[in-house]
């Protein structure tokens, strides 16, 4: 016999009628929904054949709940109208207003759970019936031939195989059973949640099973080789193969991109010329390359777009135009996107939510794309991302360190941030400027630089007495007026801070204040300036060193103490642990005085002093020559033709003859160790010194030598004199340093204005 309908004691508060209307009109319009949900069981001898065998009790449950719902929530909607009615003729206390109140509540919490329980009853009821539809339809109409989608007879009986060389096909083929309706991509795939299909899925897509009714399986639709492509790169004289990849695209960053190669390009091509020349340089294979600036697309895009226009960074942006300008000299074949859905489309994914392998290999050789771009392509190509994440490169600013990239050892040792953790070769980043050998130094090419290379300087150097302050947005100034006042007592002080419309400044009065100039004009402001003044902020950024290019000379603050994830919002949560010792660290190391001076900001006699000896000199326009077109074609060249991460030995790294082994101090990582001999850390020389005979060399006797994990290994400590040695190869790192130990260092020489040439 059918369930009783129950219906319990209701108490509502009292609230004013307006509220009250309200209430009731939104629990008349659930109680006609679920009505409208509640089907009454079918006459005919199709119901009558969807019913036999069920008991009279089976038979009425399939809309008992949703009716028992409807009439309860009618009954209790009753009440309330009721209520309200009566509320001029009932004076109730506080207390029992709150008496009914709880009342209320409780039963608005028993109703609530009513109502899960009945939709999570109908929709595995639906869930049921779907699979039942969907048995008979294929039963009667023939499937249609698609590559894509495993084939399984319909009278075919699979068994879940055992296979100690595929040890986790059980487990899959249960995840697969339960949620295989969870992204569409598994039906595209032709699972349809019965044993044979996910077998088959499992053996010809996922490789997690044995082979299935007899398909060869030894290479995966994803796993195949493109054709082959043995063509070799020539240095191009022109860039209308990239102006072609970019389109037409409108946005602000597109813009910028497209202007500043455009602006740029007859310097690139004499770069390419000047190249071109030299005959100590190997083709290369020309690579298919995508390029995916993940930091333009969807909503982080828009965000990103908004403020180009408004004083935001332009780093990222100078650095992908001249990424892409490089590329196209060099000879590769691109393309160019910043689009998610076109990034499917490129890369083959299978439609749906991103769990399943893409549908074929993929086609190109090298993705350069940013950590956002790193988590769509993740997003898009399910498995087929581990296997193919040799072949990224991440264009980074401030680099990751080995520490922050192995996510088993991040998570275990408190390295853990909102980046990082995603297990590439630490190469595999490409930073703006070279923080630490262990990734890949990319850089960008100074405007300046590219006029120097075509002689196209003036012959006189002789500068205004006009200082330009480094800071397009208002907030960049805050605390830094006494700083620029020292200054402007010597010096015309000028700004290009961004005003909005109807915006008051707040810059101090004796400031020049520009607005937000183009490219153009705020280089021409430089090139009449003699000081450019760094506020503190933004860091690390290409304008002091394009400055220096110009022939200022860039004043900047110290930071004592310095700057770290650990004092610092802007570096909390970046994969990183230096210690930035000033706003501009390459600038201060690599270049010094007299073009780079950092001052106690806070101490006005040291900035006063600073300021007049500047004015005493005549400085040249200066830029390494790592910041050069043909500085940059070198460079990317060299780790075209021998970076390969998808083969053991990925890098040709440089001959051991280079090598030059410094024991480091207790708390200092190689980094440093090796720049206080003016040399350079080489993270491809650790295999080198990851050896007992390396510490028997430096003559230290080790009481005891364990291999470890550790980002700090090789190193030695003297504490019951422990020698250890690197386990994983991964977290062999120049950086890092701890008070416990010496690290066992691998510098090498390297040539001015070159620290990121590959020897």
């Amino acid at each position: 016999m059918p369930f009783p309908v129950v219906y319990e004691e209701v108490y509502v508060c009292v609230v004013p009628s307006s509220g009250c209307l309200v209430f009731c009109l939104c629990l008349s319009m659930a109680t006609l929904l679920l009505q409208s949900l509640w089907v009454p069981p079918e006459n005919g001898s199709h119901t009558s054949h969807r019913l036999a065998g069920k008991s009279p009790e089976e038979q009425g449950q399939r809309g008992l709940g949703f009716r028992r719902l409807a009439l309860r929530l009618d009954s209790l909607s009753t009440l309330v109208e009721k209520l309200s009615r009566e509320r001029e003729e009932t004076k109730l206390s506080s207390s029992d207003l709150s008496l009914l109140l709880k009342s209320f509540r409780q039963n608005q919490q028993n109703l609530a759970h009513l109502v899960e329980r009945e939709l999570e009853r109908v929709s595995r009821r639906l869930d049921q019936l779907i699979r039942h539809h969907r048995h008979q339809h294929k039963a009667s109409t023939p499937m249609p031939h698609d590559d894509h989608r495993p084939q399984t007879g319909p009278s075919a009986k699979c068994e879940v195989p055992v296979d100690p060389a595929y040890p986790l096909c059980v487990e899959k083929v249960e995840f697969l059973r339960a949620h295989w309706q969870s992204d569409p991509c598994y039906a595209f795939y032709g699972v349809d949640g019965n044993t044979c299909s996910i077998l088959t899925y499992l053996s010809q897509i996922e490789d997690f099973c044995p082979p299935h009714l007899g398909r060869n399986h030894s290479v995966l639709p994803w796993h195949q080789k493109p054709n082959s492509h043995t063509e070799k790169a020539q240095l191009r004289i022109t860039l209308s193969p990239l102006y072609a990849a970019i389109g037409n695209n409108s946005s602000p960053a597109i813009k910028f991109i497209h202007s500043r190669v455009e602006r740029m390009s007859e310097q690139w091509i004499q770069a390419g010329l000047m190249m071109k020349q030299s005959s100590n340089k190997t083709a290369s294979t020309q690579m298919r390359v995508l390029l995916y600036p993940g930091a333009l697309a969807g909503s982080v895009g828009q965000h990103f777009e908004a403020m180009v226009e408004r004083g935001g960074p332009l780093g990222e942006l100078v650095q992908w135009a001249d990424l892409s300008a490089c590329l196209t000299i060099l000879g590769h074949n691109l393309t160019f996107s910043t689009s998610q859905q076109q990034l499917h489309s490129l890369i083959g994914a299978a439609p749906g939510r991103g769990n399943c392998p893409i549908q074929g290999p993929l086609t190109f050789d090298l993705i350069y794309t940013d950590y956002h771009g790193l988590a769509h392509l993740q997003g898009a190509m399910g498995l087929a991302f581990s296997h193919y994440k040799c072949r990224f490169r991440i264009l980074d600013s401030f680099g990751t360190e080995p520490a922050f990239n192995l996510e088993s050892y991040a998570h275990n040792h408190g390295y853990i941030t909102l980046w990082g953790s995603w297990g590439l070769q630490p190469l595999q980043y490409m930073t703006m400027f070279p923080h630490t050998p262990d990734n890949s130094f990319l850089g960008f090419v100074t405007e300046e630089a590219v006029n120097t290379e075509n002689k196209l300087k003036p012959a006189s150097h002789k500068k205004d007495r006009i200082a330009v302050v480094y800071g397009k947005q208002d907030y960049m100034w805050q605390g830094k007026s006494e700083y620029v006042k020292v200054i402007s007592e010597q010096l015309e002080v000028h700004a290009t801070v961004y005003q909005p419309p109807g915006h008051t400044s707040n810059l101090p009065s004796f400031v020049k204040n520009h607005g937000l100039l183009t490219q153009q004009h705020f280089l021409r402001l430089l090139g009449q300036a003699k000081i450019f003044v760094g506020l503190g902020f933004p860091y690390e950024g290409p304008a002091p060193v394009e400055a220096i290019g110009l022939g200022c000379v860039f004043l900047q603050p110290r930071f004592d103490p310095p700057h770290s994830s650990k004092n610092s919002d802007f570096y909390k949560g970046k994969p990183t642990t230096r210690l930035i010792s000033s706003q501009h660290p390459y600038a201060e190391e690599f270049i010094g005085k007299p073009y780079v001076w950092t001052v106690d900001v806070t101490n006005r006699t040291e900035v006063w002093k600073a300021v007049k000896a500047i004015l005493r000199s005549e400085m040249k326009p200066f830029t390494p020559h790592e910041f050069t077109c043909v500085g940059m074609l070198e460079r990317v060249h060299g780790y075209i033709n021998r970076q390969n991460f998808c083969h053991t030995s990925f890098l040709t790294g440089p001959p051991p003859s280079v090598l030059q082994v410094h024991l480091g101090p207790l708390g200092e990582s190689c980094v440093s160790v090796c720049r206080q001999s003016s040399l350079l850390c080489e993270p491809a020389l650790f295999h080198h010194l990851n050896t007992p005979a390396a510490f028997n060399r430096l003559g230290l006797g080790c009481s005891s030598t364990v291999q470890e994990v550790n980002h700090l290994f090789p190193s030695y400590s003297p504490w019951g004199r422990r020698c250890s040695l690197q386990q994983e190869p991964l977290l062999f790192s120049c950086a890092g340093s701890d008070s416990s130990y010496r690290r066992l260092c691998p510098c090498r020489a390297y040539l001015p204005g070159k620290a990121g040439a590959i020897l």
